[in-house]
């Protein structure tokens, strides 16, 4: 009886590892079951001491002890929904205690997505797999259930596809005919009821073969300026290609000595530690990334090569990242004093003036182009300065982000600044294959204009987000630029890999205020488009926004009399 409870416990901890969802955001359909939880692994178990497990959730900004109903079931490292109901979302968190120390062992955010009544799943809460015809491949149904002999159903575009049961859908062969919308359906029995757990994948196979690609890494060697007692975090990043290679393997090492492991506890950790390997995708390719943490530069750390090794099917690539210090060489004594003299007598203005920079940073530069008539964009081989990537289905309910993409969008930058924009609606003839007419167009493009909003990832246009991503990240061709069109306040629902870019450059649309061609969010979207000689166009014109023959404008007004573009 001991034997078979230890197997018990054995078998439900090695589920639990494999199992428990460590996204920190976590999307679930309401009225299915569904579990957060946590490895057992992260607890820190002592012989000596009893500890208790506590859940809470976030509510109205306070934290409150969740406490087992019928519904809601917590066990040790499990916390049970049966089922999930919309007024779960929130965010979640479970502790551990005992009588010395009170520590947080992990935080979720839970969204609960609402059904879709009309269809066997919700828009939001699917993810895309592209493959290629004619090979090999199977779509892996994401199990929330411990038990092997729960149902399991397949449906395609929510038909019952072939009486289908396994766990994985296995295509020996893809062809497009294969593409579709596939749900496995899992069917949980609780305490005399039937509970249902969906999962949802989108399969595009595409004809042609894909482009080939290699094992590298991103990016070059790099030298990096730093200050003795600074912290300092080392990326390496490894691009594997189509598929996850198992035996692919990214690791640091320095001093001919490999770094010890990071234990998630910074005050325990060494001075020079490695985080854990993580895996992420971007549409269809995959990468790796270990992260190297220095909590603090010392001397001997400096002008030493930290090595970045990437190795799978006996090939390996290399980066090497060196730390340097800052120049910090002595000025002349003539040029000191004079400096000096200059910080005592003129104080206020050498502020006003750095402050003057700061703030008029955008305009400065704008001007420097303007009497310049610098052009970035000469002989560099593109065709146009930007490719726009907007929501274009039925999914958005209002007109006005149709109406900013296609008219007032090209309307300035067109227009009034000589720009060339590729809209895909506008340019691209109709009747050719969509995937390979956006990869091709993004590459002719200097810059990627995405326009955000909540349903934005929801729609088609997640492969032009995946194409610039990957221009961007790895091939260094195509810079980004995100409108923030609609107040985005979670930027979650865009993928990981985003966060590999330098930075986000987010311009926010602020409706009227920023319709006048002189405001604000015109000249940071010039600022960060290229620099070209500019079309001038403004006397005399303003920015007709009417629609019909009332005149009613759709942003609530527009220009005035007084104001000419």
């Amino acid at each position: 009886m001991n034997l078979m409870f230890f197997l018990l416990i054995f078998i439900t901890e090695t589920a639990t590892e494999k199992l428990c969802p460590l996204r920190a955001s976590i999307d679930v359909l309401e009225g299915e079951y569904f579990y957060l939880c946590f490895p057992e692994s992260k607890l820190q178990h002592s012989w000596k001491e009893e500890y208790t497990i506590n859940w809470y959730k976030e509510i109205a900004g306070r934290q409150k002890r969740i406490n087992e109903t019928h519904r809601i079931v917590s066990q040790m490292n499990f916390l049970e929904f049966w089922p999930a109901e919309l007024g779960d979302s929130g965010n979640y968190f479970v502790t551990q205690s005992s009588g010395k120390r009170n520590f947080t062992i992990q935080k979720w955010t839970l969204n609960v997505l609402e059904r879709n009544r009309s269809s066997c799943f919700n828009q939001n809460h699917l993810t895309t797999e592209i493959q290629n015809a004619g090979t090999g491949h199977s779509l892996k149904c994401n199990d929330l259930s411990v038990n092997e002999n729960d149902s399991i159903t397949w449906y395609k575009d929510c038909k019952n596809y072939e009486n289908e049961r396994g766990r994985e859908l296995d295509f020996k062969t893809l062809s497009v005919q294969h593409s579709g919308i596939y749900t496995c359906k899992i069917s949980i029995s609780h305490e005399g009821k039937l509970y249902h757990s969906t999962n949802t994948i989108r399969l595009v196979v595409e004809e042609d073969a894909p482009e080939i690609v290699t094992l590298e890494i991103v990016g070059r060697n790099e030298e990096i300026q730093t200050e003795i007692g600074k912290e300092e975090t080392l990326n390496c990043t490894g691009f594997l290609g189509y598929y996850i290679q198992e035996d692919a393997n990214l690791y640091w090492w320095f001093n001919d000595t490999f770094p010890k492991k990071c234990s998630g506890i910074p005050e325990a950790d060494p001075p020079i530690c490695e985080e854990d390997l993580k895996k992420s995708h971007l549409g269809n390719k995959f990468y790796i990334t270990r992260l190297l943490r220095i909590k603090k530069v010392r001397e001997e750390d400096l002008n030493h090569n930290f090595t970045c090794t990437l190795q799978a099917d006996e090939i390996m690539h290399i980066k090497v990242v060196k730390l340097k210090k800052g120049n910090t060489r002595d000025l002349p004594m003539h040029i000191f004093t004079t400096g000096m003299i200059l910080a005592v007598l003129f104080p206020c203005v050498a502020l006003a003036v750095a402050v003057v920079c700061v703030i008029f940073r955008v305009d400065l530069v704008l001007f420097y182009r303007n009497i310049s008539q610098r052009d970035d964009t000469a002989g560099d081989g593109k065709e146009y300065d930007a490719f726009v990537s907007y929501l274009k289905d039925c999914v958005s309910t209002s007109k006005e982000e149709r109406e900013f993409a296609l008219r007032i969008l090209p309307m300035i930058l067109e227009e009034n600044f000589g720009y060339k924009l590729c809209i895909f609606e506008r340019d691209v003839s109709p009747g050719g294959a969509v995937v390979d007419d956006i990869h091709s167009f993004i590459d002719k493009s200097r810059r990627l204009i995405i326009i955000l909003s909540q349903n934005y990832i929801s729609d088609r246009v997640i492969y032009e987000l995946e194409s610039g991503l990957h221009k961007a990240l790895v091939e260094r061709k195509t810079k980004i630029i995100l409108i923030e069109y609609m107040p985005i306040s979670d930027y979650n629902f865009l993928p990981e890999s985003l966060s590999l870019l330098p930075s986000k450059r987010i311009v926010k649309w602020k409706k009227d205020k920023s319709l006048p061609v002189n405001s604000r969010f015109w000249k940071n979207l010039r600022y960060l488009m290229p620099a070209k000689p500019t079309k001038s166009n403004t006397k005399g014109h303003c920015l007709n926004l009417d629609r019909g023959s009332e005149g009613t404008q759709p942003w609530g007004g527009g220009c005035d009399f007084n104001t000419v573009i």
